[in-house]
């Protein structure tokens, strides 16, 4: 006697009458076993041609064998919800199938209105009388487990492998070969699948915690792990050994054993800003502060491979991407390019012409960003050092104008000597009374930087930073000490063997004036043992004292910096007009003091007191002029006009001493004044 097993396709539908299984057969059932790969007839079989009798030999589900020997489609188990859809439990299912099928082969006769089995009514399927025909159908093989349902971490384990599982949990005997994952798609008894879900989500979880670089966004592991690191200047080095002599004359002046200058250098560094302060005596001439945000906002100098987004020709400007925050702008004047590359010409070239949208360009920035504007740029690049400026890529050939004749004459010498065939060199005001070894010495570095920045730009990918200039202690440095400073204080010790190896390798003289301010050794900071706090508070004011009792009101504007001169206290001795010119000469001091203390850039209106005779008038131009000399930045002054007014522009490089230690008010947006609302309702 053949297995007899249940399809759960072989339901009856709910109009037809479901007549009493007989309770001897179900015995008999239950304690058939295979004998024979051929089907045959049951006892209590009425007739084979019903088809809810069939043989278990094929376990794959692709067909099933009457009783008459006929074979018939046969629906694959599990699909169209078939074996997990509408379940009420885990062993109920395989009951309902099992009574409907044993019912229908009871009845002996054909079921006209039953319904194929590729399409089975859905509000039947699966589904059983009552709970007792379910546990009368039921055939259950009695295996270890069977008494509690598995968990649900389990259910799911199992659900991903191949084993059979038993008839209690899965609703039917086990089965072999490829079957669909219970709890698929969402459905399933025991929230396996939902389980299932939960763990491969934290299993991914896992991975990208384990990877520490999924989390972030995808320009961020790009940043960290593609952006390649800028060329930075060589500050150290041997440089060319001096005889004793020579070092002995660029000692500079002593007293008593100690350096004797005109200036001192005052180096204060705090995690949140380094601040260098430059004294003349005991007067605070200029100041500088630097952030470690400043790679944004202090650029000055440093090179880029930028890609030019779009070209304005109505502007005469391009607007160039150097992975900043804001765009630079590159105007035509400041483009470099060949003759053979432009059609039409190159002196009457377009800058339409020369750029391109999505073009790479190699580009220096000479403005930083201030406000909403974006830095500027020029691609004509330079790189300073000690004694000389290295632009490459150019025949330029300079001297500084400030050296005397005889000196510039020398240089000359020596520079046709030193300078290379393919790029330009200009001699600082800092060479007067080097040797050509010195020099040569800093050409030949010079060199070597812009070989790495050259190899650097082949294998960059726009835009990157391709040179950073070193830290503005150093700049300044790099600017303005020479033997006139008695000394540079710096109380930061990683900052001053910086500081110390680089001096040593452009003027060991000059070494010894680099000193060590130990912090925890001395009482007071830095700053506060040479009265620089103070005067920095007064610098911050907008309104300066004269010392003959008269003011300046110093206002920023959108567009311009405006000075207003006022007598004051100043009420004079003799005459009006004498007492007016003794203001105006004093003020035309102060004046330029404070514009190189503040760095005030851009357009520059004065307003002096009115003066009667022109050569007085003449002679606060002169005066004016004599004072802004001292000062390294580019100036230009006109004559005062009709009205008393002095139009003047100074080169803006940065924000301002101001902007460098305030902010902008929340509250008036840097109007200063606040409007009061209840007179506008």
């Amino acid at each position: 006697m053949s297995d007899q097993t249940v399809d759960p396709g072989d339901s009856t539908p709910n109009n037809q009458s479901r007549p009493q299984r007989d309770p001897a057969s179900t015995a008999a059932a239950e304690q058939a076993t295979p004998q024979s790969p051929a089907p045959q007839s049951a006892a209590g079989d009425a007739s084979p041609s019903t088809g809810s009798s069939e043989a278990s030999s094929s376990a794959s589900g692709d067909g099933a064998t009457s009783g008459d020997g006929a074979n018939r489609p046969r629906r694959r188990r599990g699909s169209r919800g078939g074996r997990n859809r509408n379940r009420s439990g885990g062993g109920q299912g395989g009951g309902a199938n099992a009574s409907s099928g044993e019912d229908n082969e009871e009845t002996g006769t054909p079921d006209l209105d039953r319904q194929p089995d590729e399409m089975p009514k859905r509000t039947s399927q699966n589904r059983p009388r009552d709970a007792a025909a379910a546990e009368e159908a039921l055939v259950k093989k009695p295996q270890i487990g069977d008494s509690r349902p598995a968990p649900a971490a389990e259910s799911a384990e199992v659900a991903d492998t191949d084993a059979p599982k038993a008839e209690g949990q899965g609703g039917g005997q086990p089965r072999s070969g490829n079957r669909r994952r219970r709890g698929g798609r969402g459905r399933g008894g025991g929230g396996g699948g939902q389980q299932q879900g939960q763990n491969a989500q934290q299993g991914q979880s896992g991975q990208q915690n384990q990877s520490g670089q999924q989390n972030q966004p995808k320009g961020q592991q790009q940043k960290k792990s593609g952006t390649p690191r800028p060329v930075e200047a060589i500050l150290g080095g041997d440089g060319p050994e001096l005889d004793d002599e020579t070092l002995e004359k660029r000692k500079g002046r002593e007293r008593k054993g100690r350096p004797v200058g005109r200036y001192m250098m005052a180096v204060s560094v705090r995690p949140e800003a380094t601040q260098i302060a430059v004294l003349e005596g005991r007067n605070l001439i200029e100041h500088y502060v630097s952030r470690p945000a400043d790679d944004v906002a202090q650029i000055h100098g440093n090179i880029y491979l930028g890609k030019v987004q779009n070209v304005l020709p109505g502007m005469e400007a391009a607007f160039v991407d150097i992975a900043t925050p804001k765009n630079a702008v590159l105007y035509r004047g400041d483009v470099q390019f060949d003759a053979e590359d432009v059609e039409g010409g190159a002196s009457n070239a377009r800058i339409e012409q020369i750029l391109k949208p999505r073009q790479t360009i190699i580009c220096q920035v000479t403005k930083n960003p201030i406000a909403h504007k974006g830095a500027r740029l020029t691609q004509e690049v330079s790189l300073p050092g000690r004694f000389v400026v290295l632009i490459p890529n150019s025949s330029t050939y300079g001297i500084s104008k400030r050296l005397d004749d005889s000196e510039r004459k020398r240089l000359r010498n020596i520079l046709d000597k030193v300078k290379p065939p393919q790029h330009g060199v200009i001699v600082r005001t800092a060479a007067e009374g080097v040797t050509s070894e010195e020099i040569s010495s800093d050409v030949r570095r010079l060199l070597s930087q812009w070989d790495q920045i050259e190899a650097l730009a082949n294998s960059a990918q726009a835009p990157a930073l391709l040179y950073r200039e070193p830290d503005m202690a150093v700049r300044v440095i790099r600017e303005e000490f020479n033997d006139n400073y008695r000394s540079v204080v710096i109380d930061d010790e990683a900052l001053f063997n910086d500081v110390h190896d680089y001096v040593s390798s452009i003027s060991p003289a000059l070494a010894d004036r680099i000193e060590y301010y130990d912090r925890s050794a001395e009482p007071l900071s830095i700053f506060e043992r040479h009265h620089v706090h103070e005067q920095v508070h007064k610098a911050l004011d907008r309104k300066v004292w004269l010392p003959s009792g008269g003011s300046l009101i110093i206002e920023h504007t959108e567009a311009l910096t405006v000075i207003d001169v006022n007598t004051g206290k100043n009420v004079g001795s003799k005459s009006l007009e004498e007492t007016v010119y003794r203001n105006n000469l004093e003020a035309a001091v102060e004046i330029a003091k404070q514009l190189r203390l503040r760095d005030i850039g851009g357009i520059i209106v004065i307003d002096f007191i009115d003066m009667e005779i022109k050569g007085n008038r003449d002679d606060v131009v002169r005066v004016f002029r004599d004072a802004l000399a001292r000062d390294k930045t580019r100036t230009q002054v006109f004559d005062i006009s009709e009205l008393g007014l002095v139009e003047m522009t100074r080169k803006r490089i940065g924000e301002g001493l101001l902007e460098s230690f305030a902010t902008q008010c929340p509250d008036c947006d840097g109007r200063g004044v606040q409007i009061d609302p209840d007179l506008l309702v």
